[in-house]
């Protein structure tokens, strides 16, 4: 090699020194030997934080039963959801536990997100958007998955109503979705390759084109049927209140059943969504361009506010008995057997020499470190003064094995650093919040982090 010739890499001389330093540091030799053995979470998960933890609160909703699994799917929107609107059901109809049937949504979310992309990409195939464009490839990387938002659970419950568990089980592809979505994904990518040749070379008009997407869409509905069985149109629902006496609602639709007896305790339409996005101003409103799952349904809307106000209207709804769907990165600083949320909970400077918290909620969102992840239900709180709460009760949909048999603690500095989205009844909202809902919303591109699905 000659003397001007470019080494490529790391230069080996510098390599040397890192070894060198890196053993000559004991600390660095003991944590190399426990971790290479035992792995991280356990490793450098702070003894006094475990010790300190405790599942007490002063203000607790009225919890429902049982604690529910939502298991190898990503429908956590829907059972946080579900979870949510059972505990007044409960509480109403005198029951003892109660789930409603998460599959049903599941099912009607399905068929509905696949409508929605193949309209949305015959749209942009009529804008002769760039099949290997920015656009094109974050639509066609995943067409159907799990995930989902808030306004999305509008559309499929004000359309579609509810059904009970008993009356709609979980068939094994709503309880390991992974084979069922990868079919979907197949099939939706073959229709946008269709319908981009039709719009671009045959130049197919509207009726021709909507023509070939009815018949791409019994071929949806079909796969849907197949891996979760047809939904019903009606049903009967057998049951025993907490005194034992038997009640029967008899051959009800599932949107009759939502109208009559699920409306009355909890109003979907009563709902507003509050996010929390450091990166943009307060008091405006946003949505994200093609985040939904129906075609002319209700479109993603968010109310961003700051922290501080989201925390007190979140607390209020929780002294007043009434649980808050929320959003949040959930796989930060958790502690998932413990049921542990909390930033202090693992020790990275004391193994690698650096914090873990250098970057703020604004430059984690930007750089592509955080973003929404999962859904859950606030329960309870903690309070440190008036409105400071200083930890939060968690209902999961992961079953039991985790924290407090299914419930998890979430310390309040967890909370202001990894909860992104809110939903409070408007009661508890005040009127210049709920004016913002009044504003055009800036539209947020596809790719945008706040467009990611809970």
């Amino acid at each position: 090699m000659g003397e001007d010739e470019i080494v490529p890499g790391i230069d080996k001389k510098l390599i040397e020194e890192f070894k060198r330093d890196f053993e000559g540091d004991a600390k660095n030799l003991i944590a190399r030997n426990v971790i290479t053995r035992h792995g991280l979470s356990e490793t450098y998960l702070d003894r006094a934080i475990v010790n300190a933890t405790s599942h007490v609160f002063q203000y607790k909703v009225s919890e429902a039963k049982p604690i529910t699994n939502q298991l190898s799917s990503g429908r956590c929107w829907l059972f946080a959801c579900l979870n949510a609107i059972r505990i007044p059901f409960i509480r109403f109809h005198k029951l003892e536990e109660f789930e409603f049937s998460q599959s049903y949504l599941f099912f009607w979310d399905k068929v509905e997100r696949c409508n929605y992309f193949l309209d949305v990409f015959e749209e942009v195939a009529r804008k002769k958007e760039a099949v290997d464009g920015r656009l094109m490839m974050f639509l066609l990387s995943n067409p159907v998955n799990d995930g989902g938002q808030w306004d999305m659970l509008v559309n499929l419950i004000k359309k579609y109503g509810l059904i009970p568990k008993k009356c709609w089980k979980e068939s094994s592809c709503s309880e390991a979705s992974r084979d069922f979505n990868r079919i979907l994904n197949y099939k939706l990518r073959e229709c946008a390759y269709r319908i981009r040749t039709l719009v671009l070379d045959t130049n197919a008009n509207k009726e021709e084109l909507q023509k070939e997407k009815d018949t791409m869409m019994k071929e949806i509905f079909g796969v849907c049927c197949i891996c979760l069985g047809s939904p019903p149109s009606s049903f009967t629902w057998e049951y025993y209140d907490k005194l034992k006496q038997f009640n029967t609602v008899s051959d009800v639709s599932p949107q009759l059943f939502y109208q009559k007896y699920v409306k009355p305790v909890f109003n979907m339409d009563d709902k507003i969504c509050l996010v929390n996005d450091p990166r943009n101003p307060y008091g405006q409103l946003y949505t994200v361009e093609y985040l939904n799952n129906m075609s002319n349904g209700r479109i993603t809307l968010y109310n961003n506010q700051p922290m501080d106000v989201i925390k007190k209207l979140a607390s209020t709804a929780i002294r007043d008995g009434e649980p808050v769907w929320f959003g949040c990165d959930v796989g930060k600083h958790f502690v998932r057997k413990l049921g542990l949320l909390d930033l202090k909970c693992h020790q990275h400077d004391l193994v690698f020499g650096f914090s873990s918290l250098n970057l703020d909620k604004k430059s984690r969102l930007l750089y592509g470190e955080s973003l929404m992840t999962h859904a859950m239900l606030l329960t309870g709180i903690e309070r440190r003064s008036e409105w400071q709460p200083s930890k939060w009760r968690v209902e999961n949909s992961w079953g039991d094995s985790s924290g407090e048999k299914g419930y998890l603690v979430m310390t309040d500095d967890w909370f202001s650093e990894f909860v992104f989205e809110v939903v409070i009844d408007k009661k508890h909202i005040p009127k210049d919040i709920l004016t913002i809902l009044e504003q055009k919303p800036i539209v947020l591109p596809a790719w945008d982090p706040m467009g990611a699905l809970a």
